[in-house]
Order: C-alpha cells, then sequence, then structure tokens
C-alpha cells in the first residue's frame, strides 16, 4: 500500500493506541463545506474543526461541531464564557497544532506537545459512533469511533468538553 496522506506521526500514535480507522483520499477540500461532497459515502458525522483564540492571545481553543452547522461567534462567546474570541492566526495554528489553515483537525493536537489547547465539542456530538475529520491535511479523511477519538484525547492530554453550542 502507498504511504497514506497526512501527518505520519498521527498515524504513528493511532497505531501505538491499536485504534482502527478508515481512510480515504479525496481532492483538495479547504472547508468542511467542501469536504462533505467527498466525504458522503462515509457513514459517519462530518465534523468541523475551527481554531481559536482569547482576547489576550494567551488562551487556544478548538471548536469542532458538525460539518453542516453555521457558527455565531457572538454566541459561542456567551456560550464558552471565556470573554472575546478571534479565529487565531496561522502563526499561532502552526505553533500549537502544526497545522495550515484549511486542514483544521482534532488531530493536530498530536502536536500540542504542552496540552495547550482547549477543546469544546459540540453535545451533538456526543453521542455519535463515527465522526470524520481531516488527518491535518485536506485532501483525505479519517473515520474514527468517537470511543477512540476520546482515547485520542486522553493521549494527548488535551482538556475538552461537549457543551451544548445550540439552543
Amino acid at each position: 500500500m502507498s504511504k497514506k496522506r497526512g501527518d505520519q506521526l498521527l498515524y504513528s500514535v493511532l497505531e501505538e493506541l491499536n485504534i482502527e480507522y478508515k481512510y480515504q483520499e479525496h481532492p483538495e477540500a479547504p472547508t468542511a463545506d467542501d469536504a462533505i461532497q467527498y466525504w458522503s459515502e462515509l457513514n459517519s458525522t462530518h465534523c468541523k474543526n475551527i481554531f481559536f483564540r482569547n482576547h489576550k492571545g494567551n488562551r487556544h481553543y478548538l471548536v469542532v461541531l458538525k460539518a453542516e452547522r453555521m457558527l455565531n461567534i457572538k454566541d459561542l462567546e456567551q456560550r464558552l464564557k471565556q470573554g472575546k474570541l478571534s479565529f487565531a492566526s496561522e502563526k499561532r495554528l502552526d505553533k500549537y497544532l502544526g497545522l495550515k489553515p484549511g486542514s483544521v483537525s482534532v488531530f493536530g493536537l498530536v502536536h500540542d506537545k504542552d496540552s495547550h489547547v482547549y477543546i469544546f465539542f459540540d453535545k451533538a456530538l456526543e453521542n455519535a459512533e463515527y465522526l470524520t475529520f481531516h488527518p491535518n491535511v485536506n485532501n483525505a479523511a479519517i473515520v474514527i469511533s468517537r470511543n477512540d477519538m476520546i482515547r485520542f484525547l486522553n493521549y494527548t492530554g488535551n482538556a475538552y468538553e461537549f457543551i451544548n453550542m445550540y439552543d
């Protein structure tokens, strides 16, 4: 089999943790809206990942929700109670997650050695059986069970919680 697209460190970690996953290659898809067309055959909940910083720039958050959902940042600020949020810069994305814009994924946490990034999952994902993410590049997809995603997060040491992002 040829080398998989994406972060080879990620694949090593998944193997080390004995995490099973489905892998699919597709054309570049820098947004979740773009990726959905390629993920339609995957039997899973497709995820959108957005990287934020607080107003001081000393806290960073990865927000994960269903790909088809829209996010109101003002509403999110009220729900998270973390003050004013803004999109993190490309420099911060690289520093904390080792990623480029258009490839943001929970799997970037393999590069967050200090477990600095806090993850907020939409509560709607809490009961999803399988989730789809980019493997830190935007031209492939990985489907992983929700339970294995939690195992992955426990490995990275990043704190996370499931919250209601919508009424």
